[in-house]
């Protein structure tokens, strides 16, 4: 997983989407947790086996969906 800025006007699908949930992450004072003291390296594995589980899911669904 690579994090990266995007250009606002680049058109990419999601962009807008992607900017309102942040806005509204960073703004929700129920949000208890920061994550500034947790080192970038822990972010980033714990996202890459997040994405993993998420793709198998979508995997091991789909396959199912096709021998149906």
């Amino acid at each position: 997983m690579t994090f990266c800025w995007v250009n606002a006007h680049a058109g990419l699908r999601g962009n807008k989407l992607d900017d309102i949930l942040t806005k509204k992450a960073a703004t929700n004072k129920k949000i208890r947790d920061s994550y500034n003291k947790i080192p970038k390296s822990v972010v980033t594995k714990e996202l890459e086996e997040e994405s993993l589980k998420k793709w198998q899911r979508k995997c091991t669904q789909t396959n199912k969906e096709r021998t149906k």
